[in-house]
């Protein structure tokens, strides 16, 4: 197709405009620019810019979140921006917080999952179609909870350490419930020695990272050290995190941000991390808004008409799954009853689904059925779109005399002085 290249080019510029735009805007507002984001992706999607609107591109929606071009350069920001958080978080209060990160993480599967189950069981849905729809509220987008925590400069709260740690921990659960899933939907068996294989591979992985590249840091000190005099050193960096992500996907599949994780960890702990940070700075301005504007775009606004009858039963179905989802989530929060924190801020910041839960109601979809379906979606869509304003609300952005506001509109990932 000859005006393929034209028309990327196009949608990159609506893309990173429009996010620029609306991020602006949020924060005129008092609001996180990621807000933004997602709304900028829900205006400039399918479901208003194209059925709404009227407004195509050679017949088509100018913008597609099935598009694989698309959909790679997402996945590729939500890593970009994992290793960046990575890079500004300290190894040291991650572990100090292990075990509530893992009580958090725990409690924050089992709850939804049962509560959804119940629901669904309520509402008449066979067992498998309750094993999904509790699967998919399981799921935890650690993308839009990271990019809030960062705004607010609050990423080196304990609170925030809590969250990360979980959010780790709730992927490799949630890859161990997606095998299971995909088990069930295919007929397969379910075996435990294949969950333990997971489960093994993915914690062995982290803990192997991180262990060798600790180990490796006075090797990785000099050979940046050399490439710091050609200002190299975050391009290597760069290339690292990438590694990092292939590594641990080939290790286990779906486990890239868990890879770009552990990469910034481990490349924190040298003297020039402050370089790093700021040479990966403006990649991260262009590539992460896509994965939030693409987010966005996946909403189809179409399901929250209340004036269309054909909505009404499945929107009631879709409310007591949303406060399935919240509750379960926000409850995890309150779970290390020995913390003295904000333990509110530690369930709102594991209730967005995002991407995640995208994967998982993807993987189920054939069986729940086009209407639960669209209402699983619109529960992704709700818990994604809650949590910036709410965390917001209850951390509010931590000021320091050294750290100045950001312009606003520009997303900012800034390490506070030590």
């Amino acid at each position: 197709m000859e005006d393929a290249f034209p028309h990327f080019l196009l949608v990159l510029v609506v893309i990173l405009g429009s996010a620029r735009l609306f991020g602006g805007l949020a924060r005129l507002i008092g609001q996180p620019a990621v807000l933004g984001e997602l709304l900028a992706g829900v205006v400039i999607g399918p479901s208003v810019l194209f059925h709404i609107l009227g407004v195509h591109y050679h017949g088509g929606p100018l913008i597609d979140p099935k598009d694989e071009t698309l959909h790679l350069l997402a996945e590729l920001g939500v890593v970009i921006l994992l290793f960046e958080i990575g890079l500004e978080t300290d190894v040291g209060k991650l572990l100090a917080v292990g075990g509530s990160s893992t009580v958090v993480a725990v409690v924050g599967v089992v709850l939804p999952f049962a509560i959804g189950y119940a629901v669904c069981h309520f509402f008449g849905y066979e067992p498998l179609v309750g094993v999904v729809a509790g699967a998919t509220l399981t799921a935890t987008s650690v993308g839009i909870t990271a990019r809030v925590l960062a705004e607010l400069r609050r990423l080196q709260d304990a609170e925030s350490q809590i969250i990360l740690g979980a959010a780790v921990l709730d992927d490799v659960i949630g890859l161990i419930i997606l095998a299971v899933v995909s088990a069930s939907i295919g007929g397969g068996d379910i075996r435990i020695e294949d969950m333990a294989k997971i489960a093994g591979l993915s914690f062995g992985f982290l803990a192997a990272a991180l262990g060798i590249g600790l180990l490796a840091l006075p090797a990785l000190r000099w050979f940046m050290n050399q490439l710091e005099e050609g200002g190299l050193a975050h391009l290597f960096a760069l290339l690292f995190a990438l590694a990092m992500a292939f590594l641990a996907d080939w290790v286990q599949p779906r486990l890239t941000i868990v890879g770009a994780f552990a990469a910034g960890l481990v490349l924190a702990k040298l003297p020039q991390v402050h370089k790093i940070e700021e040479g990966i700075a403006p990649i991260g301005h262009f590539i992460v808004p896509i994965f939030f504007v693409m987010t966005g775009a996946a909403v189809d606004v179409r399901l929250l008409n209340p004036l269309d009858p054909t909505n009404h039963a499945i929107m009631r179905v879709a409310g007591w799954l949303l406060a399935a989802a919240f509750l379960g989530k926000f409850l995890a929060g309150y779970a290390p009853f020995w913390f003295k924190g904000k333990k509110s801020a530690i369930g709102v910041g594991m209730v967005p689904r995002g991407e995640v839960g995208l994967i998982f109601a993807n993987a189920g979809k054939n069986v729940v059925g086009p209407s639960l379906y669209s209402a699983l979606t619109l529960i992704i869509m709700v818990t994604t779109f809650i949590v910036p304003p709410l965390l917001k609300f209850l951390l509010g952005v931590k000021r320091g005399s050294a750290s100045p506001e950001p312009a606003a509109g520009v997303e900012d990932l800034t390490v506070e002085p030590a």
